[in-house]
């Protein structure tokens, strides 16, 4: 009977080691080879990124939709618009002001608030604008401006209503020619005070036609609209407010 192999005494055990590392290593090599790492190429997660963000445009776009469902066309002498109207000629003129008054000073910061101011009002511009159309509505009206802001609003009882505009009159808030005169030969410190005091009463009358639409307007568009005009105006009204005075 042959005797079962035994391991010579003067074996060393890292010897009996290093093969079951070598073991080891072959398997694991093996099993690379059947089953490779999973890996996501960069164009992969690209396209991912890119279906999902589809997915969420989409829905978004629904929504907004959605959302315009229950807005009946306004019409053709409706507060929306006389509102879309107004604001475009009160807007425009912002832009005008700010666009002067970059030529006239050096001040970055008044330079700033200028660019700002010129590129909202101006984006607005084009909002009411696409609003009038979208309506099928002319741009001018067959009323004088402002008639929307004589009627009664939903706050108005009776024959409490008693509206201080007047059709046809200049919007509130608007610069005279003779203002815009004025501020076109200034210069430096001097037009920087003249924008920012025509500007600062230039808002406060765009606020005072969005509070007028919001008590006679129901599309919600345009109702945003004005809610939003009111928050950033007002805003850089204390802007502004603070910049004349260090210019005091």
């Amino acid at each position: 009977m042959t005797p079962p192999a035994t391991i010579p005494a003067d074996t060393d055990d890292s010897d009996a080691l290093d093969d079951a590392e070598e073991t080891s290593a072959e398997m694991s090599a093996e099993m690379s080879a059947e089953t490779p790492p999973r890996r996501f190429s960069r164009a992969a997660v690209l396209v991912a990124a890119l279906l999902v963000l589809a997915v969420v445009a989409v829905g978004a776009f629904a929504v907004g939709r959605l959302s315009t469902l229950d807005n009946p066309t306004p019409s053709a002498n409706s507060a929306e618009a006389g509102f879309a109207r107004d604001m475009q000629t009160h807007h425009i003129q912002g832009v005008e002001l700010s666009m002067i008054v970059r030529d006239l000073t050096d001040d970055p910061a008044v330079r700033l608030l200028a660019y700002d101011i010129a590129t909202t009002q101006g984006q607005q511009s084009g909002q009411l604008y696409g609003w009038l159309t979208e309506w099928q509505l002319s741009q001018l009206g067959s009323e004088p401006s402002m008639t929307w802001m004589t009627r009664p609003g939903r706050s108005d009882t009776g024959h409490e209503h008693a509206s201080a505009h007047v059709p046809g009159a200049p919007m509130p808030g608007l610069a005279t020619d003779a203002q815009i005169k004025e501020l076109k030969a200034a210069s430096g410190v001097e037009a920087e005070r003249i924008f920012l005091t025509l500007m600062i009463a230039h808002h406060q009358g765009a606020i005072e036609m969005a509070e007028a639409v919001l008590d006679r307007a129901d599309n919600t568009s345009v109702l945003g609209f004005a809610n939003s005009v009111m928050l950033s105006q007002a805003s850089e009204i204390k802007l502004m407010q603070d910049m004349l005075a260090e210019r005091a």
